[in-house]
């Protein structure tokens, strides 16, 4: 736990976000999260997964699904390796 004796720096933190373009795909991530809470979905140890990726044009629109952590994370793979 890298912030056990120290304050997390949510300004920076924000700021870096900023930065990089990253708050409005979070929102839409945070979004699905809250909808599938009020709909009484358990989704510990799952990663809202979004049918159609937000990184490659994708929305809540699109549907979400809850994946395990590895599989959301992993990337789909040629058959030489590379990543497709």
């Amino acid at each position: 736990m890298p912030y056990v004796n120290k304050t997390r720096p949510y300004k920076k933190e924000y700021e870096q976000q900023q930065e990089r373009g990253e708050l409005p795909n979070r929102m839409e991530r945070q979004r699905a999260r809250r909808k599938l809470d009020a709909k009484g979905v358990d989704r510990t140890g799952k990663d809202v997964a979004h049918v159609k990726a937000l990184s490659k044009g994708g929305s809540n629109k699109d549907g979400v699904r809850l994946e395990s952590p590895s599989k959301n994370r992993s990337f789909a793979r040629k058959s030489n390796g590379s990543m497709k």
